[in-house]
């Protein structure tokens, strides 16, 4: 059996901190870790490290956080550790050629697509609403360009009409982190086999925005649909009825379709509030008045029944 390496792991969020933890159970041997600078959180605006940075000082791992590597001093220190290779998850960097060429195996990045489909910085919000029927982990060896080094492994898992933004990103992190860890197994065998990915077929998740989350009720039920459960948890969808900004969490198409104009509520009951779109019935079935929370619509019909009724049109 190969010896363990010795990697660096470069992560921020949630989705980088469940394969940090699949590293730290792993026979590899993680020696220092790279996130943001922590952030404002929270109503008091603390400063708030990153779940990456909680993880590895649970396990007294040193922690390394630079704006960014324009630095002479935080590449040396970088290339001062010795690791074997660095694992990148979500970082939030661009990473110099400095660095990619600093480890002895070079870097590689956990990314939450099928390259070379949604290279990018949201890969699962953008599968989901573009109606994709599956999506996946790819493994990658990295390179100067943004999510276009060759490919070293890939695992698949089906997207579902009921998958929405957070339960794919939570199955993907579960999938990602023993995909990492074989191939991490394959790298210090020297069983890698490295695919190109072809350009050609590439295509880009640029980054999520509030202003996108604005519902269009001029598209079809079935493109809403997908949107609503692509940007649930963030930044959740949202329209507007007597001026009044509603969040839409939970939304199911309907069959059928209507002459009324597009936003039009023309059915509100416990199972929810049916909307006429460009194309299509969409059923709106969870939702968040100003200064609530999220409710199924059967309890908002028991407390503002007035509220919701045929006719009205949301903008």
């Amino acid at each position: 059996m190969p010896a363990p390496l010795k990697v660096i792991f470069a992560g921020t969020p949630e989705f980088a901190a469940s394969v940090l933890q699949a590293l730290l159970d792993s026979p590899h041997r993680v020696i220092a870790c790279y996130t943001q600078p922590d952030r404002p959180a929270g109503r008091g605006r603390k400063l708030t490290p990153s779940p990456v940075k909680a993880l590895a000082l649970q396990h007294d791992i040193p922690v390394y956080q630079p704006l960014n590597f324009k630095q002479a001093d935080d590449v040396a220190t970088l290339k001062a550790l010795g690791a074997d290779i660095m694992v990148v998850v979500a970082y939030g960097l661009i990473l110099p050629q400095s660095v990619l060429d600093a480890p002895r195996l070079g870097c590689v990045n956990v990314h939450a697509s099928i390259l070379p489909r949604w290279r990018g910085a949201a890969p699962i919000q953008r599968a989901i609403a573009a109606g994709d029927s599956e999506s996946g982990v790819t493994i990658m060896q990295m390179d100067k360009g943004l999510d276009t080094g060759a490919m070293l492994l890939k695992v698949f898992t089906p997207i579902s009409q009921d998958d929405t933004g957070g339960s794919l990103h939570d199955r993907l992190a579960q999938l990602g982190a023993p995909a990492l860890v074989e191939t991490l197994g394959l790298l210090a065998e020297g069983k890698a086999q490295p695919k190109v990915q072809d350009h050609a077929l590439a295509t880009y998740a640029h980054k999520l925005t509030k202003e996108e989350a604005k519902l269009d009720w001029n598209r079809s039920a079935t493109e809403l649909h997908n949107l609503i459960r692509a940007f649930n948890p963030w930044p959740v969808c949202h329209t507007t009825l007597d001026g009044d900004t509603i969040r839409v969490w939970k939304a199911e198409r309907q069959t059928g379709n209507s002459q009324a104009h597009p936003g039009t509520l023309l059915d509100a009951s416990k199972d929810g509030i049916t909307v006429a779109t460009g194309d299509g019935l969409l059923r709106l079935t969870e939702l968040q008045l100003p200064g609530g929370k999220c409710l199924p619509v059967s309890a908002l019909l028991n407390s503002r029944a007035d509220w919701l009724t045929s006719g009205k049109r949301f903008l």
